[in-house]
């Protein structure tokens, strides 16, 4: 076998550690050697201790595999507590903070013999406000936020897999930015405890990975679900939506291009692409979740504002400021009428096998902007699951990708259409990262 095991995915991995062929402490030193060779440039960790990541590996490697992951380092993004490591949330306000218990998801990836490799770079709270972590695929880029490490961390070859956050498009956007998969489950599928809260009514823990049955792996294993793909075939899909949004006419001219070539290969595979036009409600979405995450924002950080507004960032500080003028009223009509978009759009979406739509629009910017979360806002606030599918090179050859989308709790249906569309793009080479 390849000695250059950082570059397996956390499937492959798990194969040849569950086989014997590999061990813990085998995959954990390729990974560190890599992160050695990179993380000067790339900035993707909050925190990483080499000695404990090797004594947590060979742990597992003297016990019979207690899962799928068993053995698999993965990485923690910095707004989900650690009891044995720092946990800063992206802010000079917490630095030095040790929880005293782990997070619910950390707890279960430990208990199924998961090695946590240490913790990667989030924006401040998970906000907008750009942090230390480049794009691995050019460092005068960004990788996106505010899972900046764990998508950029995983691009680079230093872990398999990671956890991630999305409030607005956390995880899709530096998920395209970085060419890899980023999942956000239907809201809620990952249990949230232990996770610094912002908005309680949006706040997702989600999975950033190398391949589709990497998320599948990882989810499997802290939430119980049991997803297969052993249905899936192109018999199956009959009916796949396109929703271009109101922002399709901004996006740059090249992704537009690469979007319309992955439905060429659908509509080519003898499945009906069809246009999806929805409501002019849905059109108000981007203000609605302006209002409710910003109110609760405001709430949320009550004490850090109160006691460190000086820690706070300028862009933060301005967010906070319009969460203070906003009224419960106005908090109430904007949830009422996401509720009423929701109850339409779980309707709609069972018309399709799964929806298409844009990730970004286009390529990362320089890295004095996260990007735009316009692309993830709304699924995000319908709390229906969506995974970013690498697509391949745009401009300056750098990643895109487009999101995939199903209904609430169909998750492993998602799953499954886009493995399919994992298969489908990667038998076009020009599509490849």
């Amino acid at each position: 076998m390849n000695k250059n095991y950082f570059e397996l995915t956390a499937t492959e991995a798990s194969l040849e550690i569950q086989s014997r062929n590999l061990t813990s402490e085998s995959l954990v030193i390729s990974c560190l050697e890599r992160i050695a060779k990179r993380e000067g440039l790339v900035r993707a960790w909050a925190w990483i201790d080499p000695d404990y990541a090797l004594e947590q590996a060979r742990a597992m490697d003297k016990i019979k595999p207690l899962s799928k992951i068993h053995g698999i380092p993965i990485g923690i993004k910095d707004v989900i507590d650690t009891y044995d490591m720092p946990t800063e949330y992206g802010s000079p306000i917490y630095k030095g903070n040790r929880p005293k218990i782990d997070a619910a998801c950390v707890s279960l990836i430990r208990e199924k013999g998961g090695v946590i490799l240490g913790k990667t770079v989030s924006t401040e709270f998970a906000t907008r406000k750009p942090n230390v972590t480049r794009n691995p695929h050019n460092i005068l880029y960004t990788p996106g936020g505010s899972s900046s490490g764990s998508a950029a961390a995983v691009a680079d070859f230093m872990v398999p897999i990671a956890l991630g956050t999305q409030t607005a498009a956390s995880i899709i956007r530096p998920s395209s930015f970085c060419g890899v998969y980023g999942y956000k489950p239907t809201f809620g599928l990952i249990n949230r405890s232990g996770l610094k809260f912002l908005s309680e009514s949006l706040d997702t823990i989600g999975i950033i990975s190398r391949s589709v049955s990497d998320i599948a792996l990882l989810t499997d294993s802290i939430t119980g679900t049991n997803y297969s793909f052993d249905r899936i075939s192109n018999a199956s899909i009959t009916r796949v939506g396109l929703y271009r949004t109101q922002w399709w006419d901004e996006l740059d001219k090249d992704y537009q291009v690469r979007i319309n070539d992955i439905l060429n290969l659908i509509s080519n595979s003898g499945i009906d692409v069809v246009d999806i036009s929805l409501p002019d409600e849905f059109k108000l979405m981007y203000e609605a979740h302006k209002t409710i995450s910003s109110y609760e924002f405001y709430r949320a950080l009550t004490f850090e504002r109160t006691h460190y507004k000086n820690l706070i960032s300028d862009s933060l500080s301005d967010r906070l400021f319009q969460g203070e003028k906003i009224t419960r009223q106005q908090y109430d009509h904007a949830k009422n009428l996401a509720d009423q978009c929701r109850d339409f759009l779980g309707k709609e979406i069972l018309n399709y096998n799964f929806i298409i739509t844009p990730s970004v629009f286009g390529v990362p910017p320089k890295i004095i902007s996260t990007g735009e979360p316009n692309f993830g806002v709304l699924w995000s606030l319908m709390q229906m699951p969506c995974i970013n599918v690498p697509i391949g090179l745009g401009s300056k050859n750098l990643p895109l990708g487009i999101q995939v989308v199903s209904a609430i709790n169909k998750d492993s249906d998602l799953l499954m259409y886009t493995l399919w569309m994992e298969k489908l793009i990667a038998n076009k080479l020009e599509f490849k990262c």
